[in-house]
């Protein structure tokens, strides 16, 4: 059972990341102060940075990393990697679908500001040797090879395009159905030009 100091922890952190949307929402994002986040929060601007060390965190922190960490580490041992990472991601999606809102405000600030790309690049870093170990776990590969290492990036690097193109087409697509083209690309490489509903010749 989460103890009364954490359910208090995830209060505030929720109450400052409801704030920020509100106001991103109602102002715009370089608009928005941390000073501005914490007064709607009804907390002080170094408790804001104590939760988060920058404004890009407030955006970008949700819980889809540990979703899917979790997810991936309780498939089948025998499962195919493909198949567990398939499903893994396709649970994350769901949760993060539930609050659709600040999913598509999230993708969209993604898009729109280059200093939310930039951070999210960089904390790409932690995600990446999470995935690793759980992959390592998972195959017996040592989490440090070139190969685990550049399927992991490439994966996230995917992960950050999809979101950017759904973004980008007004969130009208539906999302498990860009994520399944995303991960058959990963899997297969490019379709050939005539499988390819999307693709456009000249």
């Amino acid at each position: 059972m989460t103890g009364l100091r954490e359910r208090k922890k995830t209060k505030t952190r929720q109450a400052i990341r409801a704030a920020a949307h509100r106001l991103i929402e109602e102002q715009g994002y370089e608009a928005t102060t941390v000073e501005q986040i914490a007064e709607r929060a009804e907390v002080s601007p170094s408790t804001v940075f104590r939760y988060f060390p920058t404004k890009e965190d407030i955006v970008l922190t949700d819980a889809c990393d540990p979703l899917l960490l979790a997810e991936l580490r309780a498939r089948p041992a025998g499962e195919p990697w493909a198949r567990s990472l398939r499903y893994a991601l396709h649970r994350a999606a769901e949760r993060a679908l539930a609050d659709g809102d600040e999913l598509r405000l999230r993708t969209r600030l993604l898009v729109e500001v280059p200093a939310l790309r930039s951070r999210m690049t960089e904390s790409m870093a932690d995600t990446a040797r999470l995935l690793c170990r759980v992959i390592a776990d998972r195959t017996g590969r040592d989490p440090e090879s070139l190969e685990v290492r550049v399927h992991v990036m490439s994966l996230l690097g995917a992960l950050i395009e999809t979101s950017a193109h759904w973004a980008e087409h007004g969130h009208r697509e539906d999302f498990a159905t860009l994520l399944d083209r995303t991960l058959d690309v990963l899997e297969r490489g490019l379709p050939a030009l005539d499988e390819d509903p999307s693709a456009v010749r000249p």
